[in-house]
């Protein structure tokens, strides 16, 4: 099992961090679907927005199965030391820093992946942030700032002397954004490198392909982004295959019915009905995806107004041939 400071996991299969759709009902749900860790969408380390609605969501964490793991990001130092800080009071068990979002939004203020470009800042960075806090600190990077940049191996050296508990490495460079595939043997490569825990993330997509990605880089554990997206059920799946060998079947369509309303209730109760509207929509769009009539059902269900109406469709469609779709 994957440990990370005092705390021993439940398996090694973690949910990425995922700015707008790791909120805490899509964390709630993943955890109780059997991911081991989950990690809170990123929190700015601007004080400023310390009271903004966006970062008072993305900040909750009641009731959530522990460790409660909060990530955050910027590119200062003591700034990012503060925000530590300030969130391990708010009840934070491990902070995990943002190095490895390649968002142009995030990258133009010189944090996420622009971050790796800098080697000396990343080691001011995670100094200042493991000695502010007495909770364990993890670390997500990408493989570098672009191909011809690769220092992934250098700064998860970095990471290990500055005392970070684990480190998460996403197989692309910054430059990459997602496209291409994932650099598997980069990741084996820093693996090989450093005695710290990597979980190694992108583009797994399966348990199969889990199984064949730990095999590949020797890593501690993978990380599950995209791909998790409308399966809240997928690191289950990984968990239980990489524990037992054998891939369980996804939950039957009744079943797929009952997390999906239960999940957009959520969401209505979380963010309010004018908001829990909206977002259940893309919520909504990623579940619908796999079905043929995906394009059809995505138009009718965010026409739909009311947090009444949305589970009202929810429960139509599974009486239709979308629900033999997920059967098949």
């Amino acid at each position: 099992m994957l440990q990370i400071g005092p705390y021993k996991l439940a398996n090694n299969v973690a949910l990425a961090p995922m700015a707008g759709v790791t909120d805490l009902p899509f964390r709630r749900l993943c955890r109780e679907m059997g991911a081991g860790l989950v990690v809170s969408e990123m929190i700015s380390s601007n004080p400023r927005l310390k009271a903004s609605q966006k970062t008072l969501w993305r900040s909750r964490h009641d009731h959530e199965i522990e460790p409660r793991s909060i990530q955050i990001v910027g590119s200062e130092p003591l700034a990012l030391a503060e925000a530590a800080r300030y969130n391990v009071g708010k009840g934070a068990q491990i902070i995990d820093i943002n190095m490895g979002c390649p968002a142009k939004k995030v990258c133009k203020k010189a944090a996420g992946s622009a971050l790796l470009a800098d080697e000396k800042l990343v080691a001011d960075i995670l100094q200042a942030v493991v000695a502010a806090v007495e909770v364990p600190v993890t670390l997500k990077i990408r493989t570098g700032a672009a191909p011809g940049q690769r220092n992934g191996i250098t700064i998860a050296r970095i990471a290990e002397d500055a005392g970070i508990s684990a480190l998460a490495v996403h197989g692309r460079t910054r430059a990459c954004a997602f496209h291409g595939e994932a650099e598997y043997d980069t990741i084996a490569d820093i693996v090989a490198a450093v005695d710290l825990p990597v979980i190694a993330n992108g583009d797994i997509d399966s348990a199969g392909k889990a199984s064949r990605v730990i095999a590949h880089t020797n890593a501690a554990g993978v990380m599950i982004g995209r791909a998790a997206q409308g399966q809240p059920w997928l690191c289950g799946q990984i968990a239980h295959r990489l524990a037992t060998g054998n891939t369980l079947a996804a939950p039957s369509p009744m079943e797929q019915q009952k997390i999906l309303q239960h999940h957009v209730r959520e969401l209505h109760d979380f963010y309010g009905e004018l908001m829990g509207v909206r977002i259940a929509r893309k919520h909504v769009s990623w579940y619908l995806q796999y079905g043929d009539n995906y394009r059809a059902q995505r138009r009718a269900f965010n026409a739909l107004q009311q947090p009444a109406e949305q589970l009202r469709y929810i429960d139509q469609l599974f009486q239709t041939d979308f629900n033999k779709e997920l059967a098949a």
